[in-house]
């Protein structure tokens, strides 16, 4: 208690200049995994995917992330043993944030798309393991999150298949493809604006006071999806035919359908991703700065001030604009090569997989559900579709994330208690 009084604004900046950085991390790797079908399948720029990030990642936060965070993230620790000393849990928070921040930009150097939920739950663990020991780990969440390793991956590659297939029936293989694709487009467009509306609704928007019955939900997300349609409609219908670039490939045309599409996908995988991870990717600071202002109440929830999420999109933005770039090759061109057309197909699936995965509160990860989705449509083209090397070097970098949390987590906590003590 003593600490927190006497450090209390100290803790709050060194959470703030952490926060920032660990969300710096969010966005040149987390942020970069869902826009990278888009940049990699040629539809928008990096310009673009940086302007559609900073509205609908904020939007996604403050919308359907809500204003409460679990600041003992996802529950998966045990904070009543440590009641008496609530500055174990400031420095366990501080070093959580540290940790999961320098492993998101070792990551990001290398390429690799890790999970920042998972960065995260590394390092809550590895700080409580080092603090108070193996019994304060709740051990079941562990393994679910262990099985999601598995599950959201295979569930966006196997939605992003059956619309690969789908698109292939309805569209590639008609008699006229290009018609068929105008004819065929609002119907997928309808599909993103239906789900993400509909899950949003589901997930519950109380902090803005709007509670809305199961069928009641259902017919807000079916005009939701119908007046995006309509919006799609009208700019499919601008896409001209280019004859000269169909004689080099049958289905350039098609393609180019599928261009304004991808914008409603990205914005959806944006708002889908900040509704799920941006607020959590901040709940450590805003666990911080509640002990401090609380004089050091531990509690597993607490308030999420709307400075502290502009900080989180700030630092999402810088991350996502300077280095960015290096994820979104990985997704976007290494694995399998995208056209507009796959790229809808995987960013559709694991935007569609993260607002249902939110309802279920099983902690998956947008970055493996991104990857599910991309190993998905390379598969509807075979095997040999994909490259099985960069799809190893990406499961090994997510199996060591939890550890490597932890370990830095348990070292940077005894660096901050020492400091402070």
């Amino acid at each position: 208690m003593e600490i927190i009084q006497e450090h209390g604004n100290v803790f709050i900046i060194i959470a703030v200049i952490f926060g920032l950085y660990m969300t710096w991390g969010i966005g040149a790797n987390d942020v970069a995994n869902v826009m990278g079908t888009s940049v990699g399948s040629g539809a928008i720029t990096v310009k673009t995917a940086i302007i559609i990030a900073a509205i609908f990642e904020f939007a996604g936060a403050v919308v359907a992330g809500g204003h409460v965070t679990k600041t003992i993230r996802k529950g998966i620790i045990d904070p009543t043993s440590i009641t008496g000393n609530p500055e174990i849990l400031v420095f366990g928070m501080l070093a959580a944030l540290l940790a999961a921040a320098v492993w998101l930009m070792f990551a990001s150097t290398r390429g690799w798309p890790v999970s920042t939920t998972h960065s995260i739950v590394g390092a809550v663990v590895g700080f409580a393991i080092a603090a108070i020991g193996l019994e304060a780990v709740n051990w079941g969440k562990i393994g679910q999150i262990v099985a999601s390793w598995i599950i959201s991956p295979a569930i966006g590659g196997a939605i992003a298949f059956g619309l690969m297939l789908s698109i292939r029936g309805l569209i590639l293989n008609a008699a006229n493809p290009f018609a068929a694709a105008k004819r065929w487009g609002p119907v997928y467009v309808f599909m993103v604006g239906f789900i993400i509306a509909l899950v949003t609704l589901f997930k519950g928007l109380k902090h803005l006071n709007i509670e809305l019955s199961i069928p009641m939900s259902f017919v807000v997300a079916g005009l939701v999806g119908v007046i995006v349609s309509i919006i799609g409609y009208f700019l499919i219908q601008r896409v001209k035919i280019n004859e000269d670039a169909d004689k080099e490939f049958h289905y350039a045309s098609v393609e180019k359908v599928f261009v304004p599409m991808m914008l409603f996908t990205a914005c959806a995988m944006a708002f889908a991703h900040g509704s799920n991870d941006v607020a959590n990717g901040v709940g450590p600071m805003a666990a911080v700065v509640g002990l401090v202002n609380s004089g050091g109440e531990v509690a597993q929830k607490s308030e999420l001030p709307i400075w502290i999420l502009l900080v989180g999109g700030f630092g999402i933005i810088v991350g996502l604009a300077t280095y960015g770039y290096k994820v979104m090759q990985t997704i976007g061109g290494k694995i399998t090569e995208l056209t507009p057309t796959r790229g809808f197909c995987a960013t559709m699936a694991a935007a569609t997989t993260v607002v249902l995965a939110s309802r279920t509160g099983m902690p998956v990860s947008t970055t493996h559900i991104a990857v599910g989705g991309v190993i998905g449509v390379g598969l509807a083209r075979g095997i040999g579709a994909i490259d099985l090397r960069v799809i190893g070097g990406i499961l090994l970098s997510w199996i060591i994330t939890l550890p490597i949390g932890g370990a830095l987590a348990a070292l940077f906590y005894f660096t901050l208690r020492g400091m402070f003590s």
